[in-house]
């Protein structure tokens, strides 16, 4: 039996390695610079704020991660993991917030590993501090 991050490490590690075999250079590093900053901008806007922000915002690109962490965390799609998100009590709401950045660290790790992408790198992705200043106030 695999533990939890077994499973979002196996699940996380595909999606990477696809998204640099489909992706030019310029689209996956856009990937995992969303994957260095999505995790911060949990913490300081909360989970559903942060998820919203990235689908009204994000390009196409960086929209895919958020599809590819609803499948890690066994949601269908990101439309889906949103939707079964503003359905949810307080306590659950925090245990997939806690799933959810587990999942994220190993995105950072294989950014990081496979990508080449660095949190230094995260700060020219297109999606400035101030949108993210923005997302937080919101």
């Amino acid at each position: 039996m695999l533990t939890r991050d077994q499973k979002y490490a196996f699940i996380v590690y595909d999606q990477v390695c696809k998204i640099k075999r489909e992706k030019p250079e310029k689209e996956y590093k856009k990937y995992g610079a969303m994957a260095h900053k999505l995790p911060i901008l949990i913490y300081t806007a909360g989970l559903a704020q942060a998820l919203e922000f990235v689908n009204a915002r994000g390009e196409d690109v960086q929209k895919q991660l958020l599809k590819d962490l609803a499948i890690a965390v066994g949601r269908k799609d990101a439309e889906d993991l949103r939707d079964y998100m503003r359905g949810l009590q307080l306590s659950e709401y925090m245990l997939l917030t806690q799933q959810i950045l587990a999942a994220l660290l190993w995105y950072k790790r294989f950014a990081q590993s496979i990508l080449g992408v660095d949190a230094s790198d995260s700060n020219s992705d297109s999606t400035s501090d101030n949108e993210v200043s923005d997302a937080r106030s919101k």
